[in-house]
């Protein structure tokens, strides 16, 4: 049975959207006039596949998991979109067993090759992509050897020039993690909260699978503020680079304001890898309780946050 949407409303049905997209050629997640967005191309091509237009009801508007800036990627996005009932049984067709599978098979062949949506599913009750979420995590690769240097991977891994002390970067990266005040490692938002959870951030380098040779961040938080991942990223970089100590990232931390030494670094090599959520019966109150911590002006308005 699919489910109502969040609000009560029963003329609409609520639909689980996970995504995957390189965001080299997007000017990040949301929609802005005369940009290509992620959610700019994904709302026209739900569009184009549930003839909205043809049926008089309004376009699909999409409600994602997290915000991604200019240039960040995502293997393990989540969004939802919802439909009335009657238009999305008309986009199944004769052919697709469920109407969620006939808009994988239609989206498919309306998005471009930088943009997949892998699968569409019935959301539970109470699903709400973005306030149900209990985590994002994300992964930050660098390269730091000539010889490990892939051309091929160069739009999704940094490459720098000195070689990384990785043991002082995850030491330094494991300060960090708890509840924190992160101003000194987010972009100032007036009247914004700052204080996350930050419940893992490391640092290794693998020697198997597609990562070997790399430097990978791993980090994992409640929800990010705007640019906060690739802040901490770069003050580990600094680090690992030798250019401060390890304890210099509590201190920043504890001095909650900007450092130029926490240089924000470049968007492509940062990937959304996952968003959490806890058991469908719990979805609702997850949502209940998020919002009830995020007041009207702590509600994002910039186009993307990490």
């Amino acid at each position: 049975m699919l489910a109502d949407a969040a609000d009560g409303d029963a003329r609409v049905t609520r639909l689980r959207l996970d995504l995957a997209y390189d965001g080299t050629a997007f000017s990040g997640w949301a929609r802005q006039p005369t940009l290509r967005t992620v959610q700019g191309v994904l709302e026209d091509a739900l569009a184009v596949v549930l003839r909205t237009a043809a049926h008089g009801v309004p376009a699909p508007h999409v409600t994602v998991a997290g915000r991604t800036d200019a240039g960040v990627h995502a293997r393990g996005q989540v969004a939802h979109v919802d439909v009335a009932p009657a238009v999305l049984e008309a986009a199944r067709g004769r052919s697709a067993p469920t109407a969620e599978a006939a808009l994988v098979s239609r989206l498919a062949g309306v998005l471009p090759a930088d943009l997949v949506v892998h699968r569409v599913t019935a959301a539970a009750p109470g699903f709400d992509a973005r306030f149900s979420a209990l985590r994002r995590r994300y992964a930050y690769r660098i390269c730091d050897d000539s010889a490990a240097r892939d051309p091929l991977s160069r739009a999704h891994v940094l490459w720098r020039r000195r070689s990384l002390d990785v043991a002082a970067m995850d030491a330094a990266a494991g300060a960090l993690v708890g509840r924190h005040d992160f101003a000194a490692y987010c972009k100032p938002r007036e009247g914004a909260t700052t204080i996350r959870t930050l419940e893992r951030f490391s640092w290794s380098r693998p020697t198997e699978g597609a990562d070997a040779g790399l430097v990978v961040a791993t980090v994992q938080a409640d929800a990010f503020c705007h640019s906060m991942v690739r802040a901490l990223v770069g003050a580990c970089v600094a680090v690992g680079e030798g250019r401060r100590p390890v304890a210099w990232t509590a201190e920043l931390l504890a001095g909650r304001r900007r450092d130029a030494g926490a240089h924000v670094v470049a968007a492509h090599g940062l990937t959304l890898e996952e968003v959490g959520y806890p058991a469908d019966d719990a979805l609702a109150a997850r949502a209940v309780q998020t919002r009830a911590r995020r007041e009207a002006h702590d509600v994002d308005a910039t186009p993307g946050c990490c």
